[in-house]
C-alpha cells in the first residue's frame, strides 16, 4: 500500500483540531485530519444545547483567521460586556466592564455544537484538507525523519509532524509515551438552560459558594446557561430532583439574582478534574487542547486554552518553514513546549488555587483581602481582563489581530 504524505497529520477534528487544520491548510501546509465520527448537524430550530463555551476576543480572532467565526456569528450567540463575581460572604460584587478597559466585549457565549458544526463544514470545503472520517488511529511508527500513522481503515499516513488533538484520553499522547498528572476534585458540574423573571442583560455572573462556584452565562434569548460546580454526591442529588425542587434550590443558591427561576430545561452533570501532561511535544509529535491539558471550568478557559495552543503552533510552524527548518525537528518541538506548557500550567494552577481559596472557609479573611485589593486596583483588573480575554503581550499574534498573511510576510 502506498503511503499518503503530509506536512502535518492531526488526530481529532474537535473544535481545537479542526481550527488547527484550517489555519495550517490556509498557510500552505498539506494537512490530513482524522476523525472517528462526523458531528451532528447544528439545528437552529432546536433548543439551546447544554454545552456552551465563553469564547474570548482573542479566540474569536483566531477563529476568524481559520474562517470559522463568520459562520458562528451569523447564528445565535451572545456577547457579554460585564462580568460580575460574588463571594457568598460578600455583599459588594467584583465587577469587570469591557468599555472601561477599551474592549468591545469580554467574551461571546457560543454553543459547542454550533462551533463544532461550523468548523466541520469549513474543513470539508475547498479540498485543502484531506479528511479521513469515519476513521481512527490504529498505530504509530515513530522515526527521525517522519511518523507513520496507520488507521483502522488500513490507510497509512506519513507525516513530518503529528498532532494529537484527540481529547483528555489521547491515544496519541499515550503512544508517544508522554505521562500525565491528574487531579480529581470529586466534583461535578451540573448544567442546564434556565430562564429567570428578568432576562439576563448580557452579564457573565458567578457566585462562589462553600460547595463550589455557580455561574450564569447569558444566552441570546435572555435565558442563561448555568454551570453549578458541587461535590459529586451533591450533583447526584440535584440531578434526582424534579424541576420545581431544583429550581427552588437554584433560587436559594443565586440569592435572587434576576428574580426567581421561571423555566428550567433538561439537566446534565459531568465530572471535573485537572490534567497536566509532563510535556507537550516529543518524537515529532505535539499535543494541543485537552490532549495536553484539562483545567477546572472555573474561568471558562478550556477551549480558549486549546485555541491559544493552535495559534502559537501555527505561528511557530509558519516562521520555521519560511526559514527552511524541519517542522518536526527537536528545536520546533521544544519551542512549542516551552511556550505553551508554562502558560497552561500557570493558568491551571491559578484556577486550582482560586478553587481552594473559596472552598476552605478558614481562608475567607485572605479571600476578602484579595478581593478588596482587586476592586481597588485598576491595573490588577486590567491584567486579569487581558488574560481572560486572550489578549496582550503574552498572547499569540493571531489573537492580537494579526492575520495569516501578516505571519507569512515576516
Amino acid at each position: 500500500m502506498n503511503d499518503l504524505n503530509y506536512d502535518v497529520a492531526i488526530i481529532g477534528a474537535g473544535m481545537v483540531g479542526a481550527t488547527l487544520a484550517s489555519l495550517l491548510s490556509r498557510s500552505g501546509f498539506s494537512v490530513a485530519l482524522v476523525e472517528a465520527r462526523e458531528p451532528q448537524a447544528f439545528d437552529a430550530d432546536a433548543d439551546v444545547g447544554l454545552r456552551v463555551s465563553a469564547i474570548s476576543p482573542g479566540s474569536a480572532a483566531i477563529l476568524g483567521q481559520a474562517g470559522a467565526w463568520k459562520g458562528v456569528s451569523g447564528q445565535r450567540h451572545r456577547a457579554y460586556r460585564r462580568m460580575q463575581v460574588e463571594d457568598g460572604q460578600e455583599s459588594e460584587p467584583l465587577l469587570f466592564d469591557a468599555p472601561v478597559f477599551n474592549l468591545e466585549r469580554l467574551g461571546t457565549i457560543v454553543e459547542n455544537d454550533l462551533l463544532q458544526w461550523s468548523l466541520w463544514q469549513l474543513v470539508n470545503a475547498g479540498g485543502l484538507i484531506d479528511v479521513f472520517c469515519p476513521d481512527q488511529l490504529d498505530t504509530i511508527e515513530f522515526s527521525e525523519q517522519h511518523n507513520l500513522i496507520s488507521l483502522t481503515s488500513g490507510k497509512q499516513l506519513k507525516a513530518t509532524l503529528l498532532v494529537g488533538a484527540d481529547g483528555a484520553r489521547s491515544r496519541v499522547r499515550k503512544a508517544a509515551g508522554i505521562g500525565q498528572e491528574q487531579y480529581v476534585y470529586n466534583q461535578s458540574g451540573v448544567v442546564a438552560v434556565v430562564g429567570k423573571q428578568k432576562p439576563n442583560p448580557g452579564v457573565a455572573w458567578q457566585r462562589f459558594l462553600a460547595t463550589g462556584p455557580l455561574a450564569f452565562l447569558p444566552l441570546e434569548d435572555g435565558r442563561s446557561s448555568i454551570v453549578w460546580s458541587v461535590p459529586t454526591l451533591e450533583a447526584n442529588r440535584l440531578m434526582s430532583l424534579d424541576t420545581e425542587a431544583f429550581s427552588a434550590e437554584l433560587d436559594e443558591a443565586s440569592q435572587g439574582w434576576l428574580g426567581k427561576v421561571e423555566s428550567c430545561g433538561p439537566r446534565a452533570a459531568f465530572p471535573l478534574s485537572m490534567r497536566l501532561s509532563e510535556c507537550y511535544a516529543s518524537r515529532r509529535t505535539i499535543l494541543v487542547g485537552d490532549a495536553a491539558h484539562v483545567v477546572h471550568p472555573l474561568a471558562g478557559q478550556g477551549v480558549n486554552r486549546g485555541l491559544a495552543d493552535v495559534a502559537t503552533l501555527s505561528e511557530i510552524l509558519i516562521r520555521d518553514r519560511q526559514s527552511g527548518a524541519d517542522i518536526g525537528s527537536l528545536s520546533v518541538l521544544k519551542n512549542y513546549d516551552r511556550n505553551r506548557r508554562s502558560e497552561s500550567q500557570a493558568m491551571a494552577f491559578g484556577m486550582h488555587a482560586i478553587r481552594g481559596l473559596y472552598a476552605i472557609e478558614a481562608l475567607s479573611p485572605l479571600r476578602r483581602l484579595g478581593s478588596a485589593l482587586v476592586k481597588r486596583s485598576w491595573l490588577v483588573k486590567e491584567i486579569f481582563l487581558k488574560k481572560a480575554a486572550g489578549l496582550g503581550k503574552n498572547a499569540s499574534r493571531l489573537a492580537n489581530g494579526e492575520t495569516l498573511r501578516d505571519l507569512m510576510r515576516t
